[in-house]
């Protein structure tokens, strides 16, 4: 009797190698990915005041820390050029000297922390794993998905009257952030708007055909939630910022995006009437704010005059981290309110504290005196000067990666005109830090890591070339 021997187990088909080519090219820019669009979580708030909120993103940037520096110790990585050095650097030096003179270094600590990830960790990390420009364009396309999706939200709050309240209706758009971070949305949009705008107005030569009139339909969609915001500060900021986008790709693509952007915001925002009435009455608040400003504009005006008075005080190191809040009622004047009102989007009335001058700028004046201000506008100038040269390379060299370069200088640009209304705070605090990131990135980081020292394949080598002409044309 014949007895047939078992048969052998199946072999497991292999992973194909291109499977495992695409998750080593892109696992490395997962953590920064994952920390962007968690922004579009829900974050409960109660707006009380009464402490720190850690945030899913907060959360989300330590892990993006922590595989940032532990894969450049692994790979034994140096990216950073002297100039990212010292401008990522030097805030950890202001920082420790605002701490250690403090009258409260414990209570300093904190804001050591929070400033520590704000301006350092996070923008280091951002230059540590963004290797070119392929890695760029991910992160600012998941800026705009980000945008679309707080966009789609603050646009039904609007619509069914479930947003924060503003002027006695619950309408104002505020995305996932809730009544207690109004900023919060406003200022995910603008970012998203204008990484859009620079994807549209730079197309990569090698990009999918649908990319640029994809990008271009979110640029000019993300106006109406902007719009129903009601944030006179993000308005200002995303008008500058989108100028000098719109500047900087060249005069005829300048020419070509006015003539559509201009009709079509006014279609969406005039002539369906979402919102007219009220943005048109905010936009003539703006010109009124010396000559019969609101309670708001009041009430910065006497936090900005408290926190020049502070400085006065301790002109070199401020009155330490976190300190404003403890000095405020001593330079104030009796005119400053208790609060602001907060309410809506699923949350009851609250009176939020005044416990910053709306002003980054005069925050770390009076905080960190002239040391700590001369150390972060001086890195943040030199972020903007260096991004807007590099656009500009000289006669006769290629502009390489133009939409990462205009995305770069128009949001480092935004949150620089911004930081003159409003600070840091709230969940989406940890976007700045990414979008300093993402400048630092591209003005002082040097050339992308993945082809230095090697040969540049064909293929950039041609889409560079096709960029340089399409500049020289457009400009």
């Amino acid at each position: 009797m014949n007895v047939s021997s078992p048969a052998a187990p199946a072999p497991r088909p292999a992973v194909p190698a291109a499977v495992l080519g695409a998750a080593a090219r892109w696992w490395p820019l997962l953590p920064l990915v994952v920390t962007v669009l968690l922004m579009a979580a829900p974050v409960r708030s109660e707006g009380t005041g009464g402490g720190p909120h850690v945030s899913p993103a907060d959360i989300a940037s330590g892990a993006l820390v922590a595989c940032a520096l532990g894969r450049a110790l692994r790979r034994r990585l140096r990216p950073l050029t002297p100039a990212a050095a010292v401008v990522l650097g030097a805030p950890v030096v202001a920082l420790a000297v605002a701490t250690v003179t403090s009258a409260d270094p414990a209570l300093s600590l904190t804001g050591f922390v929070r400033y520590l990830q704000v301006f350092v960790l996070v923008p280091l990390a951002v230059v540590l794993l963004v290797r070119d420009a392929r890695d760029f364009r991910v992160v600012i396309g998941c800026l705009a998905v980000l945008a679309l999706v707080q966009g789609a939200v603050g646009v039904h709050q609007y619509v069914t009257g479930t947003g924060a309240s503003y002027m006695g209706e619950d309408i104002r758009a505020v995305g996932t952030f809730g009544p207690s971070d109004v900023m919060g949305m406003a200022t995910v949009v603008a970012y998203g708007l204008l990484a859009a705008a620079a994807l549209a107005l730079r197309t990569s030569p090698d990009a999918p055909a649908w990319l640029r009139p994809a990008a271009s339909a979110a640029a000019v969609a993300l106006v109406v939630p902007l719009a129903l915001s009601f944030s006179r500060g993000a308005w200002i900021a995303t008008v500058v910022a989108g100028v000098a986008v719109l500047l900087l790709a060249g005069r005829r693509l300048a020419l070509r995006a006015v003539a559509v952007l201009v009709p079509a915001a006014v279609v969406l925002v005039a002539g369906f009437g979402i919102g007219s009435e009220m943005i048109a009455q905010r936009l003539t608040s703006i010109t009124q704010v010396t000559d019969a400003p609101d309670r708001s504009v009041n009430d910065r005006y006497t936090m900005w005059a408290a926190a020049t008075g502070m400085w006065r005080e301790q002109p070199a190191a401020g009155v330490g981290l976190k300190g404003f809040p403890a000095h405020r009622d001593g330079h104030a004047s009796i005119g400053l309110s208790s609060g602001s009102d907060t309410a809506g989007a699923g949350q009851g009335f609250h009176k939020q504290p005044l416990l910053s001058p709306h002003n980054m700028y005069l925050l770390v004046l009076s905080e960190q005196g002239l040391i700590g201000l001369t150390v972060f506008a001086g890195g943040w100038a030199a972020v903007l000067v260096c991004g807007a040269r590099r656009l500009f390379p000289g006669r006769g060299r290629a502009v390489t990666a133009a939409d990462c370069g205009l995305a770069a200088v128009g949001l480092t640009l935004w949150q620089a005109v911004d930081f003159l209304y409003a600070d840091i705070g709230g969940p989406s605090t940890v976007l700045t830090g990414i979008v300093f990131g993402l400048g630092a990135r591209w003005a002082l980081a040097g050339p992308d890591r993945r082809t230095s020292g090697a040969a540049v394949p064909a293929r950039a080598r041609v889409a560079d070339a096709a960029a340089g002409r399409e500049a020289r044309a457009a400009g």
